[in-house]
């Protein structure tokens, strides 16, 4: 009778696993679940850096890896390396994706410093000539930008306001921005 080591049982117990995820059976899903989330989910929460991120990915891993299985090739490694590429590779994808990088560069109002961090008292924007020189640009260009800046209204309450497109809104408030930004230098 041959002492059988933690490693050899584990080996076994992977193989078990291996060949019921193949069968398809969900039972052995959740079994996988339990033993590997915990490792992945850290493994993808580095690299998103949001945990909400990392959850959506993480069940987008598990989904990938149960529909993907049959294409796991247990000659080129163990169950546990296949499964962190599949959901680092997943990770990656994620934050390179247009929709994430442009959620990261927005934040919710109630996160941002700007709204803990009260202004100077004695800031003014009229006191460093941003006024004056809003003269310079063209009527319609002044009135978004009246409204804008120094009305606090959004783009589109401007193209309320005005009864023009959003999109004419945008256009004159950037056109508008261009020659402040001249004017400056």
């Amino acid at each position: 009778m041959s002492a059988s080591t933690p490693e050899s049982v584990a080996l076994e117990t992977e193989i078990q696993l291996v060949q019921r995820l193949r069968d398809r059976d969900e039972g052995a899903m959740t079994i996988f679940y339990d033993k590997y989330s915990a490792a992945l989910y850290g493994v993808i929460l580095r690299i998103v850096k949001k945990e909400e991120t990392a959850e959506d990915v993480l069940q987008e891993a598990m989904v990938k890896i149960w529909h993907s299985f049959p294409s796991y090739d247990a000659s080129k490694g163990r169950l546990f390396t296949w499964v962190m590429n599949v959901s680092r590779n997943l990770a990656i994808d994620k934050i390179r994706s247009r929709q994430y990088r442009v959620s990261s560069r927005t934040q919710p109002i109630e996160e941002s410093a700007a709204l803990r961090q009260a202004a100077e008292p004695s800031f003014r924007p009229e006191h460093i000539g941003l006024q004056e020189m809003t003269r310079q640009l063209n009527p319609d260009q002044r009135q978004i930008v009246d409204l804008l800046y120094f009305g606090g209204f959004t783009q589109s309450e401007v193209a309320e306001e005005l009864n023009l497109p959003l999109g004419t809104v945008k256009t004159r408030a950037r056109a508008a921005i261009k020659v402040l930004s001249k004017l400056i230098r």
